[in-house]
């Protein structure tokens, strides 16, 4: 009976779970944890039971309250869908572990309010995910876009109006999509995406659906920060709290990238997409100048976790590209990295946390000696830098191949330079803080309490040995992740 409930349970949980974190943190703000702790463990496990369910028997599609589509709202779990719902839960898992003593420290007064908005925001990723129709894909949207806010508002300095500026651009890209969604509405009388994918061949030259197509692809766009509008990602990311970035930053620019793929293929078609919307040359040199751009602003910072927020749009960049080159080697490797850039992402972040955590800055030359003070933290780190190089066997290199592979297929060259000028750069940010941390060492100018720090506690630790064996694990099972979900998740071209 779980496995039948399993696609509504791993969303209800969670949800439920907020409601009992808040009113159980009013009795004792410690409740929180353990209440959301264990939501996010079910979720987990149901996630992986969606999974395996999917991959051994296909589709699965569950009918919420019993109504038929397109009348009722359709969770629908295929093999795409189903491996981003195990990222969320699993990304989730490993931020809120590792998580806990951060947020004990950071918001002492502000505990349960934390770890309901956490909930709130794993509900929200994991609704848009599963969901079958368009607008409620909207509403949890804008659900976990609220909790985002409100999470990355919890930060110092800078991070009100950070957020405010991410606040304004994220209103402008929800409502967007919902005036693409009301187009599409307007023109099918239907908000279900397996009935728009029934309907909208036949209206391919219908200028309410052309509008539609491009005012939901430009929202979320704006969404994910892809060039030019990924102006406001740098300073919300850098400023936000340890606790919430761990969450944030692998997740939602990737889930928005999923909604791109979605759209695309699940809503519209690949023939609708690339037949008659000539944006394939122009979406492809945004790519490359997210990329190489990303890159350099990159290279110019000293502030570790702005470096890593970067990254961050140029792997957007990575994305993005890799569907838009329009076949289907590049499109695998765009889904391949949605999972393997939400784990590299999820290390680097979990590196700056520890490093923020004992040693309150994050400056590139706070690595000052920490292969001696912090071996395992740092031997996390080189694993998650080789990645995002694309060392192989890490898996970085493999979702890299594949979009090499369909820039050359496509005979898109400058996305290809692009792709290996990345990795060159991150090569030398990379090393740059391995010989930092490494070969240089406190002098006698700073505070000799500086000296007392030592390696993390195992709390944070151990959620990070996890993340980087798990980008050599996933690197080494490459050919059996592409086999048995992504090659099912690619649409016939």
């Amino acid at each position: 009976m779980s496995n039948l409930q399993a696609p509504i349970l791993l969303v209800t949980i969670p949800l439920l779970a907020a409601f009992f974190a808040a009113l159980g943190g009013m009795l004792h703000r410690k409740i929180s944890f353990p209440i959301a702790l264990i939501a996010i463990i079910l979720s987990f496990h149901q996630s992986i039971i969606v999974l395996l369910k999917v991959v051994n028997d296909g589709v699965i599609n569950y009918r919420i309250g019993g109504w038929m589509p397109p009348f009722g709202i359709e969770y629908v779990v295929d093999h795409l869908n189903a491996m981003v719902l195990v990222v969320i839960t699993f990304v989730s898992l490993i931020s809120i572990i590792y998580s806990k003593l951060i947020v004990e420290r950071e918001l002492p007064d502000k505990i349960p309010q934390f770890y309901t908005l956490y909930l709130l925001l794993t509900t929200g990723l994991l609704g848009i995910t599963i969901t079958g129709d368009a607008f409620n894909l909207y509403v949890l949207l804008e659900i976990s876009a609220l909790a985002t806010y409100a999470l990355l508002a919890l930060g110092k300095d800078r991070a009100l109006i950070s957020t405010f500026n991410y606040l304004i651009l994220g209103t402008i890209g929800a409502s967007l999509y919902l005036l693409g969604v009301g187009h599409l509405y307007i023109a099918t009388g239907s908000l279900n995406m397996a009935d728009l994918f029934r309907i909208l061949p036949s209206l391919s030259g219908n200028s309410a659906v052309m509008v539609g197509f491009i005012l939901i692809i430009v929202g979320v766009w704006i969404k994910m920060a892809f060039f030019p509008a990924h102006g406001w990602l740098p300073n919300a990311y850098t400023y936000a709290p340890s606790s919430s970035i761990c969450l944030i930053a692998p997740l939602m620019t990737k889930v928005s990238v999923y909604i791109m793929i979605r759209i695309m293929f699940s809503v519209f078609s690949a023939e609708f997409t690339f037949a008659n919307i000539a944006w394939q040359t122009a979406v492809v040199w945004c790519s490359v100048i997210a990329i190489i751009g990303g890159s350099l602003q990159a290279l110019a910072q000293r502030d570790f976790r702005k470096m890593l927020t970067f990254l961050v749009v140029a792997e957007v960049g990575y994305m993005v590209g890799g569907v838009w080159l329009a076949n289907e080697i590049g499109i695998s490797g765009a889904i391949l990295h949605i999972l393997n850039d939400a784990l590299m992402t999820l290390c680097l972040f979990l590196v700056a946390g520890i490093l923020i955590f004992k040693t309150q800055r994050h400056q590139l030359m706070d690595f000052r000696g920490m292969f001696r003070k912090m071996p395992v933290t740092m031997g996390a780190f080189i694993i998650g830098a080789l990645s995002m190089i694309g060392v192989p066997p890490t898996c970085g290199f493999f979702s890299k191949w594949y979009l090499i592979q369909g820039a050359i297929e496509a005979g898109r060259w400058e996305f290809m330079a692009a792709l290996i000028f990345s990795s060159l750069v991150n090569a030398v940010l990379f090393f740059r803080i391995i010989e930092i941390g490494h070969f240089q060492h406190e002098t006698d100018s700073h505070d000799h309490a500086e000296e007392k720090i030592s390696e993390a506690p195992a709390i944070m630790l151990i959620p990070l040995v996890v993340v980087a064996i798990a980008l050599v694990v996933i690197g080494l099972y490459t050919n059996d992740i592409v086999t048995n979900v992504i090659q099912h998740a690619v649409p016939v071209l």
